[in-house]
């Protein structure tokens, strides 16, 4: 089945519209471990990436996902931009010129998660966006039909588990044992972005 260019436009402007509106619940969380500009810096990206949008969805997918990834790289601050860059171009480097089909999804979005990784030189259980990535490519590449629900259920697993981590990258680990308790606002903003696109699934028969 191919990405059709509308359902892309769509797509990408879902997520960036549901991050914006989670700017101050990413701010919230924030605060409480990081520096407190998460959702100001990825609400910058996103009206970025919308501002863009026209131009963006007219490429073909792959360089429709890094021009995503570089927007965000562009306009949002500290780390990131970097990871949520490196997220959508590692996609558009693997898809590279074949169709976006879903059967190509596991590939593509794994790709996108060894560049989040290789960026941040982190790994899942660490308290970062990595763990609920990691666990929605879990999910996705044991699922055959790639639905909706079991990736929103392990994008909330994964966001979850990271309240009682220890942080041990970025700002969060300079708190030590006081990060626990709280969680990541990285893995939050993964966890709304995968929501929004996983609502796409839905139609697929």
């Amino acid at each position: 089945m191919s990405l059709d260019p509308l359902i892309l436009r769509s797509m990408i402007a879902t997520a960036a519209e549901r991050l914006i509106a989670s700017a101050d619940e990413l701010t919230s969380l924030d605060q409480a471990i990081g520096d407190g500009d998460h959702g100001v810096n990825m609400k910058r990206g996103c009206e970025q990436v919308l501002a863009e949008l026209d131009a963006i969805a007219a490429k073909p997918t792959a360089e429709a996902l890094k021009a995503v990834g570089m927007a965000l790289v562009m306009k949002v601050g500290g780390a990131s931009g970097p990871l949520y860059g490196s997220l959508f171009m590692g996609m558009g480097k693997k898809l590279g010129e074949r169709p976006a089909t879903m059967e190509l999804l596991p590939e593509v979005f794994a790709a996108g998660v060894e560049a989040v990784a290789a960026r941040g030189k982190s790994t899942a259980g660490e308290k970062t966006m990595l763990d609920v990535l990691t666990a929605v490519l879990k999910t996705m590449r044991s699922d055959e039909r790639i639905r909706a629900e079991p990736l929103r259920e392990a994008a909330v697993l994964g966001a979850t588990s990271t309240i009682p981590m220890r942080a041990t990258k970025g700002r969060a680990s300079y708190l030590g044992e006081r990060s626990v308790g709280h969680m990541d606002p990285g893995a939050r903003s993964s966890q709304i972005l995968i929501e929004a696109l996983s609502t796409y699934l839905e139609s697929r028969p």
